[in-house]
């Protein structure tokens, strides 16, 4: 196969695991962060402690998070054409990309949330904040280099699951190396796969770790005493 025969392939298969990546994601952080930080609210000492429901909440979890991702597709074919009305293609795969993703991240942003200084939730309830403001101005600010290092780790992690997701007929660039690079033994369009894959991930890992580098040096630099004011200012 030629590189004028490869180049469309590729491009197309680079945009379908782009698309499928990011709205996994996007979905992911919406129902993992809110999920993540019940988990820390209902723990034992928490703000809204119930441990049945925190017993509840991280058992689905756990459960959600112990299936191998090739299984999550297959056990959620009737989910996925119910809400896509097909198990093939980009958005099918979407699905179950996403529901796998949500438990994963969902434990990613409790132990971020858990590294945050405690002093600073008791110093906000000091100041009359209910559970909401230490939410919105304490737990997801002073996690946020975390979180995005989270979100890193699981966009990495979703890249992956995309190509494998390319066995079953999902497209992208899982796909393209199967079909061709396997199935009809195109070993050189297979490794030109393989190198798209090593350079996005290295991309997405380097811009990752910068982002979140860049806000632990701006919160470090801040101190505990500034952040207060602004905490008491906002309240």
């Amino acid at each position: 196969m030629t590189w004028s025969e490869m180049r469309p392939l590729l491009e197309q298969a680079c945009w379908d695991t782009l698309y499928m990546v990011g709205w996994s994601t996007l979905i992911a952080v919406v129902g993992g962060l809110p999920l993540g930080i019940l988990l820390v609210l209902t723990d034992r000492g928490g703000l809204l402690q119930n441990l049945a429901a925190n017993k509840v909440i991280g058992q689905v979890v756990n459960i959600a998070r112990s299936l191998p991702f090739i299984i999550l597709m297959v056990a959620l074919m009737g989910f996925t054409r119910l809400i896509t009305g097909t198990t093939i293609g980009v958005q099918a795969a979407i699905v179950p990309l996403a529901v796998g993703a949500i438990p994963f991240f969902a434990r990613l942003v409790e132990t971020a949330v858990r590294e945050v200084d405690h002093g600073l939730v008791e110093a906000v309830q000091a100041m009359g904040g209910n559970t909401w403001t230490v939410v919105r101005k304490v737990l997801v600010p002073e996690s946020l280099p975390s979180l995005i290092s989270s979100t890193t780790t699981t966009i990495v992690a979703l890249i992956g699951y995309s190509a494998m997701a390319g066995t079953v007929g999902a497209g992208g660039l899982g796909d393209i190396a199967i079909r061709y690079g396997y199935q009809r033994f195109e070993t050189g369009l297979m490794w030109i796969t393989v190198a798209i894959l090593a350079v996005v991930i290295s991309l997405i890992q380097f811009a990752g770790d910068y982002a979140a580098r860049s806000l632990h040096r701006r919160g470090a630099h801040a101190g505990p005493a500034p952040k207060l004011r602004l905490l008491k200012a906002a309240s």
